[in-house]
């Protein structure tokens, strides 16, 4: 399941149980409306209560981040779990993006609504 909300600095994006290509679909919808209005956003993934994901569900992330390297700004991911933590390593290092990792939602926030995103 995925809940996506504006923000003045791009989105904020949570996860919950499962994320599915369904809820990626969403995702990239969102994503694209949210490039057509904010010139390279910043997007705080949170994946604190993300348990699982589907393989096409991860086939297609790859993709789409490859073909968005450079569209967006910061991108805050908060994230507890190893495994899910691990899976989002990987993928940054497959992509010119480099994340910063956060251990709750609020701090991720405050650093992307920071002027220099330092924190």
């Amino acid at each position: 399941m995925i809940s996506i909300r504006e923000q003045a600095y791009g989105l904020n994006v949570a996860l919950y149980n499962e994320f599915t290509l369904e809820d990626f679909r969403a995702f990239e919808a969102e994503v694209s409306k949210c490039i057509q209005r904010i010139h390279r956003p910043d997007i705080l993934l949170d994946l604190s209560m993300l348990r699982d994901f589907t393989i096409d569900m991860a086939v297609e992330q790859l993709k789409f981040l490859r073909n968005h390297d450079h569209d967006f700004g910061r991108i805050a991911i908060v994230v507890d779990d190893v495994w899910i933590k691990l899976s989002t390593h990987i993928s940054s290092l497959l992509t010119q993006q480099h994340p910063k990792y956060f251990d709750d939602a609020a701090s991720a926030q405050a650093w992307l609504l920071s002027e220099g995103g330092e924190a």
